[in-house]
């Protein structure tokens, strides 16, 4: 067995691969039978494994250690070229749709392909392949920026996800403490982080203007391959969650305010949920992940086989350790038909939604691996995104393996964590829809649209005396802002589809799982809707799904006495 360690990486040679592209290209346009074409097909799609494979690998090994200078260099090959053999992509896309025999291929591909390689074409063009190149540089400034924090704390030197403990901590003193160094580090480099996301605002507005499109705002859909729903119909959803969702997340916090025995909350309050403190995991790393064996032993016979092949090929890198980039992953790795998850564990809840949410990636792309299509291994962001959320709530019968007699102070704060969390993914959403359709606006324009649109969905975020944050540039540490513009209302549709999972899963919990496996076997076959329909679920953009959900769920948090935890 070949574990994660011995994946060779070689630095592909584009040369050679446009070669070969163009003339595997050449033979398809001239094949003679839809036969002929769907054999080169799948030459072309073993040649785009192998490129996604190397590119993979070096952005796996890069993010572990950022200071390995090797694989620091490979990236920025990686970043420079990528484009480059997008450009041959963009040339397949245009003969495959224009295709003679698309009708045969589509019977035995499926239509979603051609539906992604439309837009894909729409979005792309070689007169853009320097400014990607430059959007590829600016996102790695980003992730440099962000894992070079030194926080001096508490005697030792933190890297931003090491704060987060102190954040949650029982003692007042040291959450402001921990959130005022946190801040600190954004305030010092504010000029940076204003600058780098200029250049990217900028940047992608050229090629959208370069492509044919008023503003970047429908090239960053058509870029997501979005087919079924626009920007008026999210506009549309935000809507609802500011009715419908908002006040109960105010209740909530208020839930919260008297729990802590506080007069009013303050910004650094919001992450301590209970006076006795967070429920946190009973163990250390090597412990959760052997929990997280036996739960996925138990849950099914899919998912044990998943965990196993995960655990043996040490496709796991959990622990937060110096120059590694922040936050938490899964990617895919094709040739090896292995998932990776990426993490950085740091004692909180927040170690088991990793195990959770990212294995819930993981397990769909084990279930769709054998897809040889690249276009279907994953679907579109927000499909993704239901897999991961709705794993984190099917798991719940496991979690006392992990939380013992906290169990039920997890439960709590994990589904009010995931109410809460709704509003803020639509300020992230709404204040981006801002951001590209005014271009132009200043630094200064962006942070007061922020602080605007917190009051709207988050009323009661209060910074006390943090005049940094109070002028909205709490946005700078989430990264999504930075490298996927409009990614991030993906993760607020796919929540409002794992609540639905959630209370099929209290109902019929068989019924729940074998709706879940299908929507993972599906992989990327189909488009967000479609995937919905399929799992048995309702549209989330439709008037009135969002307020039959806050019913059960304001239920199940009213019928638990918070304030005896």
């Amino acid at each position: 067995m070949v574990k994660f360690k011995d994946y060779k990486y070689e630095r592909p040679d584009l040369s050679k691969i446009t070669d070969e592209f163009n003339l595997l290209l050449d033979k398809f346009t001239e094949a003679k039978s839809y036969e002929d074409q769907s054999k080169i097909l799948k030459e072309i799609n073993r040649l785009r494994n192998y490129v996604d494979t190397m590119g993979t690998l070096v952005f796996i090994r890069h993010s572990i250690d950022t200071e390995d200078e090797y694989y620091a260099k490979e990236n920025d090959f990686i970043d420079e070229n990528k484009p480059r053999f997008e450009n041959l992509v963009s040339k397949f896309y245009k003969e495959l749709i224009n295709s003679k025999f698309r009708d045969d291929l589509e019977k035995e591909w499926g239509k979603q392909v051609f539906t992604l390689a439309e837009l894909q074409l729409q979005v792309f063009s070689e007169e853009i392949i320097e400014d990607l190149i430059k959007e590829n540089k600016l996102i790695t400034e980003y992730d440099k920026l962000i894992a070079s924090a030194k926080l001096p704390f508490e005697g030792e030197t933190r890297n931003l996800s090491q704060m987060r403990p102190f954040m949650e901590s029982k003692d007042r003193n040291v959450r402001k403490s921990a959130a005022e160094t946190v801040s600190k580090f954004f305030e010092e480099n504010e000029g940076e982080f204003d600058r780098i996301y200029d250049e990217l605002v900028k940047v992608r507005d050229k090629m959208a203007k370069a492509l044919g499109f008023t503003n970047y705002v429908e090239m960053g859909y058509k870029r997501l391959g979005r087919s079924d729903y626009n920007s008026f119909m999210v506009a549309n959803f935000r809507n609802q969650v500011r009715e419908d969702l908002v006040p109960l997340v105010a209740q909530l916090r208020d839930r919260q305010r008297q729990r802590l025995g506080l007069k009013e909350m303050k910004y650094y309050d919001e992450t301590l949920e209970f006076l006795t403190g967070n429920a946190m995991p009973k163990g250390g790393p090597d412990w959760i992940l052997e929990n997280g064996k036996r739960m996925y032993k138990e849950l099914s016979k899919e998912t044990d086989e998943f965990f196993t092949f995960m655990v043996e090929r040490d496709l796991l890198d959990l622990l937060s350790k110096k120059g590694k980039m922040a936050g938490g992953y899964c990617t895919i790795i094709p040739d090896y038909k292995s998932p990776f998850i990426f993490s950085n564990f740091n004692g909180t809840s927040g170690d088991i939604d990793v195990l959770t949410h990212e294995a819930g990636h993981a397990f769909q792309v084990y279930l769709s691996m054998d897809y040889e299509l690249p276009e279907y291994k994953f679907p579109t962001y927000e499909a993704c995104e239901i897999h991961s959320m709705s794993m984190e709530f099917i798991t719940w019968p496991w979690m006392d393996l992990f939380f013992k007699e906290d169990v039920d102070k997890y439960k709590f704060s994990h589904l009010a964590g995931a109410v809460s969390f709704i509003p803020y993914g639509v300020v992230v959403d709404e204040f981006q829809h801002f951001v590209y359709e005014n271009p132009d606006a200043t630094p200064e324009d962006r942070k007061n649209k922020w602080r605007y649109l917190e009051k709207q969905y988050l009323p009661f975020r209060d910074y006390e005396d943090n005049e940094f944050l109070d002028k909205g540039t709490y946005w700078y540490r989430q990264g999504h802002i930075f490298s996927s513009p409009f990614y991030y209302i993906d993760y607020t549709l796919a929540q409002v589809c794992a609540f639905q999972f959630w209370i099929k899963s209290m109902d019929d919990r068989e019924m729940a799982w074998n709706d879940y496996v299908r929507l993972c076997k599906a992989g990327g076959s189909m488009p967000f809707l479609q995937l919905v329909s399929l799992a048995g679920l309702e549209n989330p953009f439709k008037d009135g799904v969002i307020k039959k959900l806050v019913g059960p769920i304001k239920d199940w948090l009213d019928n638990v006495d918070d304030k005896k935890m």
